[in-house]
């Protein structure tokens, strides 16, 4: 579905008439939109919030703050999760595993101080079930672990496998088996399952101009949707019968509504949604408020027709196709020159307001993804009530870069 504008380009211009291009904001009526659409999917299940997403302490801290809906955070690096940790932040659950022994030896001691309320770290081998180990002495307290279950749906009688390449603990066995490996290994605490199927979650539904590329990705969605749940319920059962990990832990924004109907999930994630970035745009579900860009002055006119903007080459991650570009958002009606798409240090801009853009005017753009912008800025203006209320640090800002 169509993003929801809820201000226009002079609105924003009006808003940052004193702020000098480039910066970054965010429009908290607009996240706050986000967040109450997203609780409404998730129908009374928690939603854990995705920091990779946010990469702010402080919109972390509102977030979490606004309704009880939210309770905790996803986080995406050790060192990160202890950073955070050490700012006040609590109910952490580390989405991804580590190899970094100082960090893993830093929580060990997180853990002899708050056994319950250290950090939960993922795994999916006995590598790294040994590698938390190697850090731990002699009476040390138990380190709270997640297994990360493979989400992905197997097409094609199992020949072909859609969804992200993350764990390989994919059948009820397998997860028994490194559950009971857990289970032996007194050090180790089984605290909590994952399964992110990133195939339905992060995957829009109604690619522009594709239609049938759209219908066979929703019917790849429905048959997934319905294999994982009765796999995921299946692997929550036969660990139960030895272990009692209190977190099901499942979904992302875009399949909010999806997974939290599942009996077997006690929680969801979520994090792009409340910045609402560009990939959101094309998923026929729901419908997200853009809630933060980018916003950079044009400084050259090659041909009449053409407006070339200041930097712009703020690239998302993933598989390097046309969807990782920024989108020129307002005015509206601008596009990328398919010859230079999102330049390093200048982008030109095509389209009907091209032509009427002068040099010292602004364009403001929607990054493809959500929290990898903030590694571009230090700083977040934020709007509310039609002004700016507060200018804030990013992870950047805070001189912290975890990736």
């Amino acid at each position: 579905m169509p993003p929801v504008l809820t201000r226009s380009y002079p609105d924003y211009e009006e808003i940052f008439a004193e702020v000098e291009a480039p910066f970054a904001f965010v429009d908290l009526d607009a996240m706050g939109a986000n967040a109450a659409e997203m609780l409404g999917r998730a129908g009374g299940k928690p939603i854990r919030v995705a920091s990779k997403s946010l990469r702010c302490r402080v919109l972390l801290e509102r977030i979490l703050r606004s309704d009880p809906g939210f309770e905790g955070l996803m986080t995406f690096t050790l060192p990160e999760t202890l950073w955070l940790a050490e700012k006040g932040f609590e109910n952490l659950l580390l989405a991804y595993p580590t190899a970094d022994a100082g960090a893993l030896g830093e929580l060990a001691l997180r853990s002899v101080a708050s056994p319950a309320g250290a950090p939960i770290v993922m795994v999916d081998c006995a590598e790294h079930l040994d590698a938390i180990e190697s850090v731990l002495g002699a009476g040390a307290a138990p380190v709270r672990v997640c297994i990360d279950i493979d989400a992905s749906w197997w097409a094609l009688g199992g020949r072909v496998k859609v969804g992200p390449k993350r764990s390989p603990i994919h059948t009820v066995e397998q997860a028994v088996a490194l559950a009971r490996e857990i289970d032996r290994r007194p050090q180790l605490d089984l605290a909590a399952l994952m399964a992110y199927e990133g195939q339905i979650a992060g995957v829009g539904d109604r690619p522009p101009g594709r239609r049938l590329r759209g219908a066979a990705i929703r019917f790849m969605q429905r048959r997934s949707a319905a294999e994982l749940a009765e796999r995921r319920a299946a692997i929550v059962a036969a660990v139960g019968e030895f272990a009692q990990p209190a977190i099901v832990n499942g979904g992302g924004t875009g399949s909010l509504e999806l997974t939290a109907a599942e009996d077997a999930v006690t929680e969801v994630a979520a994090g792009s949604g409340f910045y609402a970035s560009a990939l959101f745009d094309h998923y026929g579900r729901f419908s997200l408020t853009p809630a933060a860009g980018f916003v950079l002055p044009i400084v050259r006119k090659p041909a009449p027709g053409v407006a070339t903007a200041l930097g712009g080459g703020y690239l998302a991650s993933g598989s390097g196709d046309p969807a990782c570009l920024p989108v020129p958002w307002l005015p509206p009606g601008l596009r990328l020159d398919p010859e230079e798409g999102a330049g390093e240090v200048q982008t030109p801009l095509l389209g009907p307001p091209a032509a009427e853009l002068r040099i010292g005017d602004r364009v403001y753009f929607r990054h493809a993804k959500a929290g990898e912008l903030c590694e571009r800025f230090d700083a977040l203006h934020l709007v509310e009530d039609g002004r700016i209320v507060d200018v804030v640090h990013t992870y950047r800002g805070e001189g912290k870069a975890f990736l």
